[in-house]
């Protein structure tokens, strides 16, 4: 298959380059802005596409967005992971609780919420994973006892990324104990400002404070925040995983540090490891990186012509971030010791981006799904093979 774009989707995505390099601090560039040192900046260019309609603009124009097809929020998203802007919530806000409330919400969730997503007001966290409840998301154990009007919320939360930004957390919690762990399971809002909530810190091996353990201590949620039926908070939730897996980021993300290491193997050929053997491990990623752009555009094609890319996003999931971490890995071997030097150093190449890609890009094997959750899915779903 052959993808080819129409003349208002090459507008569109000099449209979206032109932004990019003229609010972007350097220009289009490698960086991967970190949640703790910038966070006041990103809000603040989260505020410059808000005023475009760009925080959301897939929506429709009724919640807030723009109406666009699934391949303009496809380029859209390509062209901002490209530049490495920042994401300042995003993820969450806009590819994971916004859809869901407007599938899931009653109108009054959502004319209380998805305003405040579209202008950027407000930022969101997932409170899924725990201490024992990760892949084998349904053995979650974090209680909502039901008292007059509200819930009261008692449990813990892991790896809950920017929780110590947010401002509200959409929260999976055992409403009927007695039920089968895919049952009795309800989705609930709640304020971080609540009482009884804590953050706690998790700094991940790269240095960045993105990951948090959140602490739930009788916390009084209002059953008005229960998004769809009580005990059926399993179903609303799967229906928000599926808004998560499209990997076009990563791809886009990928290319950038394939054109570092192509530039600094054409600058320093003569210092740089492996020789021939350099160029052909970069050809190798450049084609396998290409292999994953049509995976992408092919999964915002299946959208757009009203097909579900189920196992599909869940290939592409894998590819694309298995790929990011054989890139990096290989990068930073390739740049020798000067490749694990830390940002701050002055002999770091890249200003350390891809010592720091090398670090981060464990994290995206496991979270929405590990790749061997990913496996099963692509085998059940995609070649009808049995469970058992």
């Amino acid at each position: 298959m052959e993808f080819k774009f129409t003349a208002e989707h090459d507008a569109l995505r000099e449209e979206v380059r032109s932004f990019l390099k003229e609010h972007l601090p350097s220009g289009p560039g490698p960086t991967r802005p970190t949640s703790q040192d910038n966070w006041e900046w990103q809000q603040g260019f989260n505020k410059r596409l808000a005023e475009r309609k760009w925080i959301a603009p897939a929506w429709p124009e009724a919640y807030g967005g723009l109406g666009w097809s699934h391949i303009k929020q496809m380029i859209f998203n390509e062209e901002l992971a490209y530049a490495g802007a920042p994401d300042a919530g995003r993820v969450f806000n806009v590819g994971m609780i916004g859809p869901t409330l407007i599938v899931h919400g009653s109108e009054e969730q959502k004319r209380e919420h998805l305003p405040l997503i579209t202008s950027g007001e407000v930022v969101w966290c997932q409170g899924y994973s725990e201490p024992g409840a990760g892949s084998d998301l349904a053995s979650l154990q974090t209680r909502a006892a039901r008292d007059g009007d509200d819930y009261v919320v008692n449990g813990q939360k892991i790896w809950t990324t920017g929780a110590h930004h947010a401002d509200w957390c959409f929260l999976l919690a055992r409403t009927d104990p007695d039920a089968p762990k895919h049952k009795g399971i309800s989705f609930l809002l709640v304020d971080m400002k609540t009482p009884g909530i804590t953050v706690n810190p998790l700094v991940n091996m790269a240095g960045y404070h993105e990951f948090n353990e959140v602490f739930f201590e009788d916390v009084r949620v209002p059953a008005a925040n229960r998004v769809g039926e009580e005990n059926n908070g399993w179903y609303v939730a799967m229906t928000l995983l599926d808004f998560e897996r499209s990997n076009v980021a990563s791809i886009a993300a990928n290319q950038r540090t394939l054109e570092l290491l192509a530039a600094t193997a054409r600058e320093r050929a003569d210092t740089l490891r492996y020789g021939d053997v350099l160029r052909h491990q970069l050809a190798d990623y450049w084609i396998a990186n290409e292999t994953g752009r049509l995976l992408s555009y092919r999964t915002a094609w299946m959208q757009e012509a009203g097909k579900i890319a189920n196992y599909e996003a869940s290939v592409i999931k894998i590819f694309a971030t298995e790929l990011a971490a054989e890139i990096t890995n290989f990068g930073v071997n390739v740049l020798g010791l000067h490749g694990a030097l830390e940002p701050d150093s002055k002999h770091a190449m890249h200003g350390g981006v891809i010592e720091k890609g090398h670090l981060s890009n464990v994290a995206p094997m496991i979270y929405s799904g590990s790749s061997e959750i990913q496996r099963n899915i692509i085998a059940t779903r995609g070649l009808g093979l049995p469970r058992d």
